[in-house]
This record gives C-alpha cells, structure tokens and sequence, in this order.
C-alpha cells in the first residue's frame, strides 16, 4: 500500500570545487564586434569527432543522451584524466567571442586556453554552460576545451558554440550565398527533419546554422538537420544562414513553416480511466466481478519491482507470468478490458533505483512489454531512492525515451506526487528533465493525497491539476488545451494514509472536472479498497468511510476525457 509522501526537501547545497580563471592579455583597447556566428567545425559531433581531439583517446561520439541532433560528444574521465576534448580555431585580435555549449555529468568545465573558463555541479540532464572573452592584440588563434573531473565518470557536450568573427586576417570579407530550397523531410510529434541546397562561397562553406524564428537552435557542416524538443501540435518557423571561415554569414534561406504531429495524449484521443488492482494484498477481487459490475476496462497493475540483478517481478518476488497476477491479466483481457502494469511505488526493491543504467532498465521493462503485449506502462515514481534522486529520474525517463522508439504506439505515464498547488520542487525537475532528454512521456499524472491537504479535497486536486498544467505549458511551450490532454489524475478513494476524506461525490465532481478539462487520465488507489467500512480507518481492503461496493470504480469508469 502506498503510505504518506514525506515533505519535500528544499534543494540541497552543493560543495563547489575551487578553479582559477586565467585572462588574456594584450594592448588596452576597444574590443572588434561582429555579427555572431560558430566558428567551430563539427559543432555537435554529428560527423566523429574530427577536428576535435581528445587526450588519452577518451572521447567518443555517442547516440544518447544527445542535446540536439543524433550525435554527441563523451568523455571518460578516470581517476587520473580528465578526459579533456579540444579544438584550436582561427580569431581575430582584440575581438570578444562568446562560448557556449549544453553538457551533463560531474563537474563539467568549458574554457579556453589561456582564457576563462565555466562548469557545472552534476546535472543529470543536460545544462547550458556559457563564457565570453576578448582576444589580445596579436592573437590570431585560440583552443576551446572541455573536460570532466577526476574520478567522476564520464561526461556528455553537445551544441558547442564559438561565436564571433573568424580569423584569416580579414582578407575573406565575401559572405557565402544564401542556402536555398529549404523545405521539412520529416516531422514527429516532438521534432522536425530539414534539408535544403548547399550554399556557395568564394573560398569555402564550412557550416550551416539553423533558426527557429530568430533565434539559433543548431549549428551543422552537411545541408541536413533534425530540431527536437518541440512541443506536439505547435507550428514553427525555420530558416538556415551559411558561414564560411572567416565568420561571414549569409542572408536567411527561404523560410518553412511545419506544425508539429499531435503527442500522446494530445491529438491521438488517448484517454484512460484505470484504477489500480493489486494482487499482493486487501483481499484482491475477481476483476471480471468487478468489470461487470462497474464497466470499467482497464485495471493499472500493481507493482513491478526488481527481484535482484535488475529483473522484474510483481512485487519483486511474484513470478512475471504464470502466476495471480497473469491470471487477473488474463481475465481483464477475456472480460474485453485490458492493463497497464505499474513499475515503483512508494516501497520496495525498484528497477528504477537498482538497474546499472538506463539500457539495463529499458530491457527488463521490455520483458515485461513482451510478456504481456503492452500499450502502455506506468512509471509510479515516488520516495528517496527515485523521486528525489535526479540521477534516477533521468535514468527512467531515459528508459521510456528508448521504449518509445523500439516499441511505436506505446503509451508512456509517469506518476507522482504533488502539493496542494502543482508539482513539487522534485516534480518540476522530472518535467524539466523529460523535457532536456526529449523522453515524450503521454501523461504526467499527479497523485493529489496525502499532502496535508484539509477538507477540501476536490478543490485541492483541482489546484495541483491547474498548478502542473501552468508547469507544462511553460516546461513545453503548450497551449492550454495540449497541457490539459498530458495531464493525469490518480486519487485515493476514501480515506487517505493522513485522513483526507475523497468521498463518492467528491470524486464524482472530480472526474467531471477530468471530463471537462479533457485530461488524459484518471485512476485511483485502489480497487482493492474500494468497499464500504464506515470508521474502519485506513485498510487495505476497504475505504473507511459509506460507499456502495465497487462506487469509486463506476465512477471512474464514467470517465471519457
């Protein structure tokens, strides 16, 4: 049984590592200002690593986790290296330069030689590091880095930018022409593919740079581009600019306009009404008895844990298949319903925390996924060991990332929990980081109990519905209707673990606020608990308070979003 969410810690302090910041010198005298362009090669590491290079032979270009494109840089920094990547470019004297980059990992540096430089802590998702510096008076080139830290394991860059004037003296003043054709190849619900015609340039184009509005989102050397991180349902503007070597940039392309496809819960009609069943405890009912009596056609599983060496198991010790919980599945299934099996919860030995990595996660989720035929599947993700460790959020929403693209038409749900007015401090950094990572989860499900709530039950679920609706809207850029349609609701019927009192009308009025604000799902804790036993307290196989059999459940089931 699920038990009371504890108070939310505020965000812990850090210890920061101490670095000193050399400065260029050179004559006093005004800095040269240019139209910013990246004068890097192979910004994003979408074609090796050349012309970086890389001490030790420690870098590598890696598939995942990437910032944007396909591509990105790692670096395996061991107790006695760094793992320090490198690129030298030409620049002119005197001139100010801007550098940037998006990395992940420990202590992260980006500098320049010679120059200053800037690092992060450990984001477990990807973080912008930024840096300016002015050239001296006779400087003619200048080497960018990055690098991790001693004995903190490896560390991810991608979208490194230099901006500013190339070198070569400024002999090249000639801008490349500009690309034409540009027109969309490819479009999912949370990215856009481009292609246009190479430009031309009296000397050479060495890159493309490619705006969504006005605003630069990625830097490429080939005539292709995929942007992620979009929001589903929304139209964006893009134009491409070539560059040369010197820094000259070219006029904007022709622009094209695409609207992105609609995500899960969004355009897609997913909707679902499915309270949680749980086969380990509180006298678990026969679901054909209950669907019958109810209609209700889908059943949320309770819990898939790990039985050691990341294998997943229901309750950790209940065999996968063959046991009572396929044999629920199994009747669901012949009744015409259909289920969503639920990985975490708030006790126990859980994948999530005890899986090595996010592959290793992703494959025992996939057993589970083939065992069963899935749709769907529910990330319960509650306590210490998962909500409130960073690490192990990003490594689940990792996970739903990959199943996502090896299993197409999955569902993926993460569940929470919340505050009276939305997502706690640890609940805004899961929709953060599902965002940084490109993870497309289909319904971020509140749970609105146990959170010392008062009386006003129906009120307060409504509040934290509105507070994490604001969050997506301003997390993915959605409008309200697209918020709405990711937004999941997962009560407690009856009597909560703190004794907030979610009665039949409450929760009747509840799902009729899901129906009207067209939310993707609505579930609750638990069939199992949902039997009348006035003043019998908080149990697990009935509500404490009067209800008729199975009430909550009809209820749900009324449930069309």
């Amino acid at each position: 049984m699920r038990t009371s969410l504890p108070r939310r810690p505020g965000r812990r302090l850090l210890a920061l590592l101490g670095t000193a910041a050399l400065a260029f010198t050179g004559a006093v005298a005004l800095p040269g200002t240019a139209e910013a362009a990246n004068i890097l090669a192979n910004p994003g590491f979408e074609s090796g690593l050349a012309p970086w290079t890389c001490a030790g032979n420690l870098g590598s270009v890696v598939s995942s986790p990437v910032h944007g494109d396909s591509k990105a840089l790692q670096g395996a920094a061991s107790a006695s290296d760094n793992a320090q990547c490198s690129q030298t470019v030409a620049v002119r004297p005197n001139t100010t330069y801007s550098l940037s980059g998006w990395v992940r990992g420990s202590y992260v540096y980006l500098g320049v030689n010679g120059g200053p430089s800037t690092w992060t802590t450990s984001p477990s998702a990807y973080s912008r590091l930024s840096v300016s510096f002015t050239t001296g008076a006779s400087q003619t080139s200048a080497t960018v880095y990055l690098h991790g830290w001693y004995a903190q394991g490896s560390y991810y860059a991608d979208d490194i930018s230099l901006d500013g004037p190339g070198g070569g003296g400024g002999s090249d003043t000639q801008a490349p022409t500009a690309p034409t054709g540009l027109t969309s190849t490819g479009r999912t619900s949370s990215s856009v593919s481009l292609a246009w015609n190479a430009a031309t340039d009296n000397v050479g184009v060495t890159g493309y740079d490619v705006y969504r509005g006005s605003g630069k989102v990625l830097s490429v050397s080939g005539t292709a581009a995929t942007v992620g991180g979009l929001a589903s349902s929304t139209s964006y503007t893009f134009t491409v600019r070539a560059r040369d070597a010197a820094g000259n940039t070219s006029a904007a392309s022709n622009a094209v306009t695409v609207t992105t496809g609609a995500g899960g819960g969004g355009g897609s009609g997913f909707k679902q009404a499915a309270p949680y069943l749980y086969e380990g405890w509180g006298d678990p009912p026969n679901p054909q008895t209950v669907m019958n009596a109810t209609g209700i056609k889908a059943f949320t599983m309770a819990f898939v844990l790990d039985s050691g060496g990341c294998t997943p198991a229901w309750d950790g010790q209940r065999s996968l298949t063959g046991g009572v919980d396929q044999t629920a599945i199994d009747r669901i299934r012949a009744a015409g319903g259909d289920v969503v099996p639920s990985f975490g919860g708030w006790q126990g030995s859980k994948l999530g925390a005890n899986c090595s990595s996010a592959s290793a996660l992703a494959a025992a989720t996939q057993r589970v996924i083939d065992a069963f035929g899935l749709k769907a599947v529910d990330f319960d993700i509650e306590n210490s060991d998962e909500f409130e460790n960073e690490a192990v959020q990003a490594r689940i929403l990792t996970a739903l990332k990959t199943l996502k693209a090896n299993n197409p038409g999955l569902r993926t749900i993460v569940t929470f929990g919340t505050s009276t007015t939305g997502p706690t401090y640890y609940g805004n950094r899961l929709i953060e980081q599902a965002r940084s990572i490109g993870a497309d989860i289909d319904v971020f499900t509140i749970m609105p109990f146990d959170f010392g709530g008062g009386s006003d039950m129906y009120g307060n679920t409504v509040n934290a519905a509105e507070g994490l609706k604001s969050k997506l809207k301003s997390t993915f850029g959605w409008d309200d209707a697209t918020a709405y349609a990711h937004i999941g609701i997962s009560g407690m019927n009856g009597l909560s673990d703190q004794r907030e009192n979610t009665t039949p009308t409450i929760w009747t009025r509840i799902r009729d606020w899901a129906d009207g604000h067209h939310i993707a799902r609505l579930a609750f804790w638990s069939v199992n608990r949902d039997r009348p036993c006035p003043g019998g307290g908080v149990t697990s196989n009935c509500s404490g308070i009067s209800q008729s059999d199975w009430q909550f459940t009809s209820i749900t089931a009324g449930f069309t979003g």
